[in-house]
Formats: C-alpha cells, structure tokens, sequence
C-alpha cells in the first residue's frame, strides 16, 4: 500500500508535541530491531530514516498519514527513539520521563502503540519492561515480531509460542518488512485502533 505523508514536527519535549487532532499509532522498540523499516513498509516509501548505526532516532517524529483519494489525513504515525542499545539508550533513558513517559501516559489522541520485537532473538528484559510498562498505563498495544523472514517455519512457531508464553495477554503479529508478509494485517489493527478512537 502506497499512502501519502507529510512530517508534522519532531518533539524533544512534551511541549513541542502538535496539537491533538488524529488518532495517533506509536512505534517502539530497540533501536535494532527494525522499526523504520516497518514504517516504510507500512507507507510504502522512506519516510522513517534506516541506518547501519541503532539509535539515531532521537525525538519523537510525527507524521500525518492520507490514503490516496482522500480530502484530509486519517491518523498520525508517532516513530519514537529505540532503546536498549549502549551508550544512546541510557542518554534516551534519562530522557524518557521530559517526553516519552508524558506521551504514552498522558496523551490522548494515542490510540494504539505498535511495540515491535525482533522474532529472531530471544526476549529481552528491555522488551518485558517496555510490555509491563504498557499494560500498566492502560495502553491498547499490539506485539509485532519483526524480522520473521529470518526463521523457518518451525523456527517462526517456536518464536511466536515463546513469546506468547512471555506476554499472556498480547496479541502478537509475525511481520517482515523484506518479503512484506503481516502488512496487510498491520493495517487491519491500526485503521481498527484509529477508526475506535475516532468513530466519525
């Protein structure tokens, strides 16, 4: 799917975050585990910046997002900063509670939070803790397991029970942004999320 997107601001600070207008779909993860590739295979173009360096994500970038055809935006994509890697997740880690912590405790317009994690890997406490944080706040979330192109199919099953196992009441979604499989159904969660947070 090809939608079109305009960057709205990037926010450092509760303070710079735009005005609450649309229903808005937050992405978080580690900084390695995929995120922006999963956004541009969402949008189908760049819009997220990919690098060979985790972590450059350093605000919370907001984009309006408008199916083609469209008068007007119908939601907005939320990218926040990876975490869990070195030197740059301790910094955003300090950061957190200025503007990260206001964003997913207290906006409202926040109508899902897309918490990927890599299928390819074990666990990671980062991700339990990102997960208990979640369920804590109250937050609608889905698990997106990245990278799943990576596993064979018995590979992919184990990874998916696993992390079922690990997250009882999550729904979990296997996704790869190489062969595109899981974007559809993507899709499906988020214009579910936004039409419910914004049923006119």
């Amino acid at each position: 799917m090809r939608v079109l997107t305009r960057f709205l601001a990037a926010a450092t600070d509760a303070a710079q975050f735009p005005a609450v207008s649309l229903p808005e779909i937050a992405f978080l993860g580690r900084s390695n585990v995929g995120k922006s590739s999963v956004i541009n295979s969402l949008v189908g173009t760049k819009l997220a910046r990919t690098s060979s360096t985790p972590g450059r994500t350093r605000s919370i970038n907001f984009f309006e997002v408008r199916w083609p055809g469209k008068p007007r935006p119908e939601l907005i994509f939320a990218d926040l900063p990876g975490y869990g890697y070195a030197k740059i997740s301790r910094e955003i880690s300090q950061e957190w509670p200025k503007f990260i912590d206001p964003y997913l405790t207290e906006r409202p317009t926040l109508a899902l939070c897309v918490a990927l994690v890599d299928a390819s890997v074990p666990a990671q406490p980062s991700d339990r803790h990102l997960l208990d944080f979640l369920s804590a706040s109250g937050r609608e979330f889905l698990v997106v397991a990245t990278k799943s192109d990576r596993l064979s199919g018995n590979q992919l099953r184990n990874a998916l029970k696993s992390l079922a196992q690990e997250h009882a009441n999550a729904g979990i979604l296997p996704f790869s942004a190489k062969t595109g499989a899981g974007c559809e159904e993507l899709w499906k969660h988020i214009r579910r999320a936004a039409q419910a947070a914004n049923p006119s």
